[in-house]
């Protein structure tokens, strides 16, 4: 009996340091998000620095297990379960032409520079193709919130971001079917190929169906519509069953829960579902990119600090000007084209997918991991600069302007002006500065002088004495002499 003690006791201490871990790295997440909030960031970066705090290269208070993974790839299943959901199929059919024209683009400059980063790297050519797919994919998240944040989410910029963010979506599905078939001796191009037709077929036979037949009647919907319990409890099972099935099937978990999404978002429950689903939806989402923070080996990015800079710096670059030439290329007005590109500029969270699934098909070496990992981390925590740089850009819409030059120069015509007036503060910050050393040295030459003047005029009196003294000396020693002449 005192064994059986002795061993709850020490379950419960071991089960309350557990719980002790957790409610750490839940306080340090909701700080850090918090934080960023405040400083008017998105609080994702937040949550991306927590788990390197806490992770296994930081300060080791988590360890990269398959808990966290496994809780980490839930979040995308819903992630994009909601994305299904909110996906309106009448506005995507009509941006859909220019959407799939980027997106081809898109995939086209990715693999150009993944070849350029392979040859680079002596990269394997299943390499290679992995990482054109990692750089192709934009963050639907940050995106969208940017986006939002600004007041052109709903606007003529937002609406093609969105549609060209969908396509990637959608297109995510064969990609993670291709880096899952890489795996062992060769590569079945009938199978893979079988598998993505399927996929693609099944996808574009609901977005006919509902775009053509519109909300889809669930039954007894008026008994459930105000059952939050049952509401949440049956989207989410239709979620993880549908990701279930795609994934036995050999198609993909995400594109189960995408297929479902959309049937959710084109029922007549929608409306009730999607507030009662978000914050399930928003916790795992903070586990997701919790995940990508303990994923980050600091010792790597250390020890390839330079290589990991340019690759994530280049390819935020070169996204960033593809992005806006393929928008303008297929109709898109200067000012919506440069909003809506730089917004896509980031390599999106579906890289760490994707990269995880060549990682376990054993298509993509441990170190070309790494540096995925590394790059689409540092792209994601520099998405701040963007959410700045789309803010000043917000001018464009409103001004008639004929080059992306006079864009930028409208965007930080503030800035310049800052700049100009402190230019002119320095220059004159300058000149009294001149000024006072010019006075300082007169009035130390002055000072030297009056010095030398008090020097001499000393020096005159002391002989003056000298010579009082020695005249009355004399006269002392004259009446002397006189006195003892009488």
């Amino acid at each position: 009996m005192e064994q059986i003690v002795h061993e709850a006791v020490a379950q419960g201490s071991s089960h309350g340091g557990d719980f002790a871990a957790v409610a750490l790295v839940i306080a340090v997440a909701a700080l850090a998000g918090l934080g960023f909030l405040w400083l008017r960031q998105p609080p994702l970066v937040g949550f991306i620095l927590a788990g390197i705090l806490l992770g296994p290269t930081g300060m080791g208070l988590i360890a990269n297990n398959d808990s966290v993974a496994f809780l980490g790839e839930m979040g995308v299943v819903v992630l994009l379960f909601f994305i299904g959901m909110e996906l309106s199929i009448k506005a995507f059919v009509v941006s859909l032409r220019q959407a799939l024209l980027v997106v081809v683009g898109q995939l086209a400059s990715a693999a150009l520079l993944a070849v350029v980063i392979g040859a680079l790297l002596d990269a394997t050519t299943r390499e290679i193709v992995i990482l054109s797919f990692v750089i192709a994919m934009s963050s639907t998240v940050v995106a969208m919130k940017m986006l939002d944040e600004m007041g052109a989410l709903r606007g003529d910029a937002g609406r093609i971001a969105v549609g060209v963010l969908i396509a990637q979506d959608i297109a995510v599905v064969p990609m993670l079917i291709f880096a899952s078939s890489f795996g062992g001796q060769g590569f079945d191009v009938v199978s893979t190929t079988v598998r993505v037709v399927v996929a693609v077929g099944i996808m574009a036979g609901f977005l006919w169906y509902f775009g053509r037949f519109g909300k889809l009647r669930i039954p007894y919907a008026e008994k459930v519509e105000d059952k939050v319990e049952l509401l949440a409890l049956g989207a989410l099972a239709l979620c993880f069953s549908a990701a279930a099935i795609s994934g036995v099937a050999g198609l993909s978990p995400a594109y189960g829960a995408f297929i479902a999404g959309i049937c959710v978002g084109n029922s007549t429950l929608r409306s009730r579902i999607i507030p009662v689903v978000e914050p399930i939806q928003s916790v795992l989402l903070v586990i997701f990119f919790l995940s990508i923070g303990l994923l980050i080996d600091l010792g790597f990015i250390w020890d390839n600090l330079l290589t990991v800079l340019l690759a994530a710096i280049g390819v935020v670059a070169a996204k960033s000007v593809l992005n806006v030439m393929f928008l303008r290329w297929t109709g898109s007005s200067a000012q919506t084209a440069l909003i809506a590109g730089l917004s896509m500029a980031q390599v999106g969270e579906f890289s760490f997918v994707l990269a995880a699934a060549g990682l376990a098909a054993g298509a993509l070496g441990e170190d070309l991991y790494r540096l995925v990992i590394a790059m689409t981390a540092i792209s994601l925590l520099v998405s701040p600069v963007w959410v700045s740089v789309m803010r000043r850009l917000e001018a464009t819409y409103s001004e008639g302007l004929e080059s992306y030059r006079n864009a930028l120069a409208v965007a930080y015509a503030q800035e310049l002006r800052e700049v100009d007036r402190g230019r002119i503060f320095v220059g004159r910050m300058a000149a009294g500065a001149r000024a006072r050393l010019v006075a300082l040295d007169l009035a130390r030459r002055e000072r030297r002088r009056r010095k030398a003047e008090r020097k001499a005029e000393k020096a005159r009196e002391k002989q003056a004495a000298a010579k009082v003294e020695a005249g009355q000396q004399g006269e002392i020693a004259d009446r002397s002499k006189g006195g003892e002449t009488e």
